[in-house]
């Protein structure tokens, strides 16, 4: 008799176990999915001007609820792997020119040069200068989709290509490119100044470059000559805090600073 009800309880026990089981895998994608968290309108910061009042009567993306993809959108971690590794499923290619800018200490700047595919809503001659993120070049995924949407619109667009960072590019001096140095952008929206007396200017960075074109344009006056703006996307605005924020394990912050490293240590050994 006994025996007979231990066998009509396991399979109780089991099915609990699996409902149990269930319940907790569910739980973990609903958590690494920010399944729950709520959608919501970006929050602007900036002061009341005609300029702000223009960029938001202009760009009514702004002040919209931004609702990402089902599933995955909501996940920061699973669009940076998406994106950063696999890109866009038809990502473009854009021609361009690859420019060679000999430095006074002997280092090689290199960046490439893409002409407009059509006339400038305005009908001037408008140039994006564009400093990519760290370890970044105008052969990456993100650059070539954002110069492809610019060319279409009328932008003439210079990307700078780090020192170093290009596989096939040798470095002709002993160094490499650093987190506030402005030598090789300066160079480049000089080649673009005197190459394009006529051009109205538009300086654009990502990340790192974020830095380095917000330092250059206040590193002197002249610098600002001539440009509309500048846009600064993902900038970072302190090293040192930011790294004490890369040590830390929450949100897997110090998985990404080992990844960062490891493609430093990449492009360090390739020179060595």
């Amino acid at each position: 008799m006994s025996a007979i009800l231990e066998s009509s309880e396991l399979p109780a026990v089991f099915d609990g176990v699996k409902l149990a089981a269930v319940a907790a895998v569910l739980y973990v994608i609903v958590r690494c999915l920010n399944l729950k968290s709520p959608t919501a309108p970006p929050e602007l910061i900036y002061q009341d001007s005609a300029l702000a009042r223009f960029l938001l009567k202009s760009c009514p993306l702004l002040t919209k609820e931004y609702i990402p993809p089902l599933i995955w959108g909501k996940s920061g971690h699973i669009q940076t792997a998406l994106y950063g590794k696999m890109g866009r499923v038809r990502s473009p290619h854009p021609n361009g020119l690859r420019k060679y800018l000999t430095m006074p200490d002997g280092a090689t700047a290199t960046f490439d040069l893409f002409e407009p595919r059509s006339e400038h809503c305005t009908g001037e001659d408008v140039t994006m200068v564009i400093c990519p993120g760290i370890a970044n070049h105008s052969e990456k995924q993100y650059i070539r989709t954002f110069v492809d949407y610019a060319q279409k619109n009328g932008y003439r667009c210079a990307v700078l290509n780090h020192l170093g960072a290009l596989p096939n590019i040798e470095l002709t001096s002993p160094r490499m490119f650093t987190y506030g140095c402005t030598w090789e952008f300066g160079a480049m929206v000089n080649y673009i100044k005197k190459t394009y007396p006529q051009t109205q200017l538009i300086v654009v960075g990502f990340s790192l470059g974020g830095n380095i074109v917000c330092k250059y344009l206040g590193e002197n006056q002249a610098n600002q000559e001539r440009v509309l703006c500048c846009v600064s996307l993902c900038q970072g605005y302190s090293a040192l805090r930011a790294q004490e924020t890369f040590m830390q394990w929450d949100h897997c912050r110090r998985f990404y600073n080992f990844l960062m490293a490891d493609n430093m240590k990449k492009i360090i050994l390739s020179h060595r």
